[in-house]
């Protein structure tokens, strides 16, 4: 449960990021945000798998590229569904996924590190 709101968390950050960063991006209140963190977890964890294991062979034609496209589909798929969020044009796509792709990835990477040093620990 703890790693669930920790996703979530994660996912309002990476939003919020891109926020700051990107004209294109557009979300306004809290409520946005955790909608669209919602959103991408639940995507990312149910739609995700499905549309990889279908497109398998473009995923391999592409050498990858197409997982690019998925991940895209999975923000448009969030900016549709959540209240006070949008994003314009296809860059800012790509550099919306790029940049919640390195959060989570540098999120994670921290909390999988803080898991391993616990208080007591000698290293």
């Amino acid at each position: 449960m703890l790693r669930l709101v920790a996703a979530l968390a994660i996912n309002a950050l990476a939003l919020w990021i891109c926020n700051g960063i990107f004209s294109g991006v557009s979300i306004h209140g809290a409520w946005a945000y955790i909608v669209g963190a919602l959103v991408l977890a639940i995507a990312n964890a149910v739609l995700k798998p499905i549309l990889a294991l279908l497109t398998l062979p473009l995923i391999i034609i592409t050498l990858g590229l197409f997982l690019l496209v998925i991940n895209i589909a999975m923000v448009a798929l969030a900016e549709w569904i959540a209240p006070n969020f949008s994003i314009d044009g296809f860059w800012t796509y790509v550099g919306v996924v790029v940049i919640i792709w390195l959060v989570n990835w540098a999120s994670w990477r921290l909390i999988d590190e803080l898991e391993v040093r616990r208080p007591g620990d000698v290293v």
